[in-house]
């Protein structure tokens, strides 16, 4: 077992695509216990047998289809409208527009993609600095999988057997006030630097036509919601929802989606989920090997002898998670680190709908911190800066977020109130 976690490590810090670090790992471990490996092969299936796993494809498919519907300028238009006068506008209004994008992809990378393209030239000719232009965009881009719909909370809920309609209402206030702390950090900055605002008010015109054109994507995350929360479908069938109403709006709503983006859609869709569903099946064999060796179990042994209570505890979760999003993305981190942090929290009575909310808001934090900052690289290939300069600009923003991430872990109400009102705890 020891040889295995030693491999499972020097492959990771390689560089080895974290897939075959867990599948290795676990042959190593086979082979030493003499079990043959033909065991690799049923656990994988076993692993990704399971039929709430559609949802992650349709999900990824549907906000790829609104993405590539033109609905990013729709949904700038409709932020410019409400808070584009403040001090600071287009910082805002990248801030807010990526939380209406969160309503639809659940993904920080095309949230970062969709959004740097547009708004960081925009605001560096405005007359922001081209590195406070990429860390808005990359911080804000955080927002994107903590806001429901969320791809992240989606494989927690398969990994935790945790109601992802539960999840998605967890979410949905600490969503809310990390833009929130963000758009602080983002007027102080603007007010202290002289950063300008949108130069006038927009007529009463302006204000409709943003507000129509920014309701009709905006409606997915309500229909998704409300058909769960109603129990007109389960979450799998939601996204398939999703996918119908993306392809209402792209192909007869706004008209500009064609079958050439459809198929480009289909592959980076498949694509994604491809590299999803291997870590998942590798990962079933890497568990199973842990789960054999009883090191759940031991684990939770050992956190309650050096615990006294959970708020010590979920003080720890916080640091070892804040260091693994640094260098591991979050989906694979998920998959990993869940199963045996609900083995030990569950002596503290911590719930896993709380635990979820900490556990994804802790790893989409890591998308903007070095050396794995995946919206961080993102930013910097489209302003050609570099790395360190763009990550020292969003340090106060990094700062915003880690406040946030504690407010919720300790105040938890703000991630359990909306799924107690909805009757998911009790």
């Amino acid at each position: 077992m020891v040889f295995a976690i030693i491999a499972f490590l020097i492959f990771l810090i390689a560089g080895v695509p974290i897939a075959f670090c867990l599948g290795t790992s676990a042959l190593i471990f086979l082979l030493s216990k003499g079990i043959t490996i033909g065991l690799i092969a049923q656990r994988m299936f076993t692993g990704v047998d399971s039929f709430p796993f559609m949802a992650i494809p349709f999900f990824i498919l549907a906000g790829d289809l609104m993405a590539r519907s033109g609905i990013t300028k729709r949904l700038v238009d409709l932020a410019t409208v409400m808070v584009g006068r403040l001090r600071g506008g287009l910082g805002h209004v990248n801030i807010v527009a990526s939380m209406f994008f969160a309503g639809i992809s659940g993904s920080a990378v095309a949230d970062t993609s969709a959004f740097g393209t547009m708004l960081i030239p925009a605001m560096v000719e405005q007359g922001f600095d081209d590195d406070f232009s990429a860390a808005v965009t990359c911080s804000s881009s955080v927002v994107g999988p903590i806001i429901p719909p969320s791809i992240p909370f989606v494989i927690y809920s398969l990994v935790s057997s945790t109601s992802v309609a539960a999840l998605f209402l967890a979410g949905a206030i600490p969503g809310i006030l990390l833009g929130l702390s963000l758009m602080v950090v983002n007027a102080i900055i603007s007010i202290k630097r002289k950063y300008p605002r949108t130069p006038r008010w927009p007529t009463l015109k302006e204000i409709g036509v943003a507000l129509v054109n920014g309701i009709v994507p905006l409606l997915m995350p309500i229909i998704i919601l409300g058909g769960i929360l109603s129990g007109v479908f389960t979450a799998t069938e939601a996204s398939g929802a999703a996918v119908v109403y993306a392809l209402i709006i792209g192909f007869l709503v706004y008209k500009n989606l064609t079958f050439k983006m459809l198929k480009e859609s289909f592959i980076a869709t498949a694509k994604t989920t491809g590299t999803v569903f291997l870590i998942i099946a590798c990962s079933n064999v890497f568990n199973w090997m842990l789960v054999t060796e009883q090191i759940p179990q031991k684990l939770a042994l050992l956190a309650g002898q050096v615990f006294t209570n959970k708020f010590s505890l979920l003080l720890a979760i916080n640091i070892v998670l804040l260091i693994i999003g640094t260098f591991m993305e979050g989906s694979s981190a998920i998959i990993i680190t869940v199963p045996l942090l609900l083995s030990i929290v569950r002596p503290f009575g911590i719930s896993p709908i709380h635990l979820g909310a900490i556990v994804v808001l802790n790893l989409m934090i890591g998308l903007i911190t070095p050396p794995v900052g995946l919206c961080l690289y993102v930013v910097c290939t489209i302003t050609k800066l570099p790395i360190e300069k763009v990550t020292k600009a969003t340090l106060p923003f990094l700062l915003a977020e880690i406040v946030v991430l504690f407010l919720v872990t300790y105040i938890e109400p703000l991630s359990m109130f909306l799924p107690r009102i909805f009757g998911y705890v009790r």
